[in-house]
């Protein structure tokens, strides 16, 4: 499942980065969101949702949501 249908305030764990942009990668590592870490999502906008990793909160959009994989 993609970080598009999680539910809100539920963690999850990240299975997955797909996404072929290697500088897109390595931002979110430097984010903390790479495979094996919690995320939650806190809230839902039109374009996108903000994100919990690690102690920080995040904005992030639709695209980029869906290109991280959870469970």
């Amino acid at each position: 499942m993609d970080l598009c249908k999680a539910e809100l305030g539920k963690e999850y764990i990240v299975t997955a980065i797909e996404t072929d942009d290697e500088e897109l990668n390595s931002f979110l590592f430097s984010l903390g969101c790479y495979s094996g870490e919690p995320i939650t999502v806190i809230s839902r906008r039109r374009g996108g949702c903000t994100v919990s990793i690690k102690d920080g909160r995040y904005n992030i959009d639709n695209q980029l949501a869906a290109a991280i994989r959870i469970f």
